[in-house]
């Protein structure tokens, strides 16, 4: 039942130090699509004053990152939540933090929409919620790399395929989070983090 995503591989190094400067020091992180559940564990492990909550909308994830998480046995990751973004419900109330890795090009723009109206609602004042993903930005040249990938993901699937930040950010506006930071990461990827309006 254990999945493996070689870009969790990828990208879980690059993005630690990333994340030891925007994550609390101890509270509760919500993960929104977790996947395979490779995130969760490597994360957990690194921050062990955070409680990890995984969650995925797709229930075959579940069983991954359940898997993963047995294996481990880390006190501080609990049992995937089904979560589907797009939802106006969403499994908790409030988090101290939320990341979501690779998910906002792999999912219709509702997706996005729905992240943004429920970080809005489940964070406190100047909580992060922090994305990690390729990104079109006005103003800077546009790798191959990235019009190859975006080309890719809408013949997948036409409701997919690369955000611009620029619409990203918008949708966030209008939700009440402001945009924070945007950081260069490797391979053309960018992560992004926004916080509710009123406090940093």
């Amino acid at each position: 039942m254990k999945r493996h995503a070689p870009s969790a591989e990828r990208n879980r190094e690059p993005l630690l130090p990333v994340l030891r400067e925007l994550l609390p020091s101890r509270g509760n992180v919500l993960e929104v699509a977790s996947g395979t559940g490779q995130h969760a564990v490597f994360f957990a492990r690194a921050f062990p004053e955070l409680t990890w909550q995984p969650t995925d909308a797709d229930p075959d994830a579940h069983q991954s990152i359940e898997a993963w998480r047995q294996e481990e046995a880390l006190p501080n990751v609990r049992s995937p939540l089904s979560l589907d973004a797009s939802s106006s419900i969403w499994p908790v109330e409030s988090t101290d933090a939320i990341v979501c890795i690779n998910m906002v090009h792999i999912s219709p723009w509702e997706a996005c929409q729905g992240l943004m109206r429920g970080a809005a609602r489940v964070l406190p004042p100047g909580g992060p919620l922090i994305l990690y993903g390729a990104y079109f930005i006005e103003g800077r040249p546009t790798a191959p790399s990235n019009l190859a990938f975006d080309a890719s993901l809408r013949e997948r699937n036409p409701a997919w395929g690369v955000r611009e930040l620029g619409a990203v950010t918008q949708e966030a506006r209008a939700h009440g989070l402001e945009l924070d930071r945007v950081i260069d990461m490797p391979s053309n990827n960018f992560t992004v983090v926004f916080r509710p309006c009123g406090g940093r």
